[in-house]
């Protein structure tokens, strides 16, 4: 039995529990590249989720593992098949919703592991501090890891590139067709500005990119994706494990 794993148990062995927060993984329903899986970005954030929930009961905190929300936001990646488009505004309604629930239950401390960048919850942070007992902070899993990034990986990229590919290899890997990778190469725009980052745009994904890959994903291995995971897994569980007895006094969390 997983404890933590809400989606999988019965009313009785909830009522057993005491649970001191909650996690909410969120991912998207996209295109990586022709290798990776549509369900990419939800099977990550909900497999690092399970991971951490496995290693903070081992350390005696209880963090109950909500269903996974499956889309995010991707106006500008509908020129691939099959995209699902969910609008922010979509998304931050049903998260406000899970959070009145959480409230309504008694749970004050949540964190969103999110598994999508187009996904940006930060205004939605700002606008429910004050308003709400519950304690939301936000995780992009990717993002944990981030300063290992040179040391595990010879190509960089931002869409099922090498990291993304060996993370998926390491948690899906029978979903993962690394001989159907392309070399993740880019295309430029007309204006430096944009390529110099400081006009930003709504990319044009399809136009970006050749089949919705940025970065070389050949070179990706399950070996590179466990060790990045289990960076990743032992940060959050240590930060589950240091949110879960903080008390929540007038200077929380400072």
């Amino acid at each position: 039995m997983k404890p933590w794993n809400l989606q999988e148990l019965t009313q009785k062995l909830i009522r057993e529990q005491k649970y001191q927060l909650a996690i909410l993984p969120i991912g998207s329903t996209e295109a990586h590249g022709m290798h990776v899986p549509y369900g990419s970005d939800a099977f990550h954030s909900t497999a690092i989720g399970e991971r951490v929930c496995e290693r903070a009961w081992e350390k005696n905190a209880h963090a109950a593992l909500l269903p996974t929300l499956p889309y995010g936001v991707q106006g500008n990646t509908m020129g691939f098949p099959m995209t699902i488009n969910v609008r922010q505004a979509t998304l931050d309604a049903t998260v406000m919703d899970i959070i009145h629930s959480l409230e309504f239950q008694g749970i004050h401390k949540l964190i969103i592991i999110n598994g999508h960048g187009g996904n940006d919850f930060k205004p939605l942070l700002r606008d429910v501090y004050g308003k709400t007992k519950v304690f939301v902070c936000l995780v992009d899993w990717w993002k944990v890891g981030s300063d290992k990034d040179k040391e595990l990986f010879e190509k960089g990229g931002e869409h099922a590139d090498e990291m993304e590919t060996s993370v998926g290899m390491a948690l899906f890997g029978d979903l993962v067709h690394l001989a159907d990778a392309g070399d993740g190469s880019t295309n430029r725009s007309r204006f430096e500005a944009i390529d110099r980052g400081w006009v930003s745009i709504a990319r044009p994904w399809h136009l970006v990119t050749k089949d919705s890959t940025h970065g070389d994903p050949r070179k990706a291995t399950r070996q590179k994706g466990e060790a990045y995971v289990e960076i990743v897994v032992e940060r959050l569980t240590q930060f589950v494990v240091d949110l879960a007895v903080a008390t929540m006094d007038g200077r929380f969390p400072y």
